[in-house]
């Protein structure tokens, strides 16, 4: 890997969405983001391969809930955050799975 950093880059409503997070998930979240762009893994992650090939989901938690990023960092090009939502569920709901599918096919086609 080189010493050079990837820049971050938010799919669709992915940035608005972050914005939306309480300050001390949305530190947090920053804080996670930065870690990856060093080359290092998240704090605590999970592969998301139902999303697709290389896709993790960072998760964080804070007093006002669960909160979860979907990534890829696997190309050279970027770090592409892909969703950013609240967890208000122990399972994921279908529709933020499907999101996050529909943004990685769609960067697919874009990238390759």
């Amino acid at each position: 890997m080189s010493d050079r950093v990837k820049p971050v880059v938010f799919r669709g409503t992915a940035l608005a969405d972050l914005r939306e997070f309480p300050t001390d998930a949305r530190r947090e979240a920053g804080h996670q983001l930065d870690q990856v762009e060093q080359g290092r893994d998240p704090d605590d992650w999970k592969p998301m391969a139902s999303v697709g090939a290389g896709v993790r989901e960072i998760r964080i938690r804070e007093t006002s809930g669960a909160f979860r990023l979907i990534y890829v960092a696997k190309f050279e090009a970027a770090i592409f955050v892909l969703h950013c939502f609240q967890k208000k569920t122990q399972k994921t709901r279908r529709e933020d799975v499907d999101l996050a599918t529909r943004r990685y096919k769609d960067l697919l086609k874009e990238i390759t």
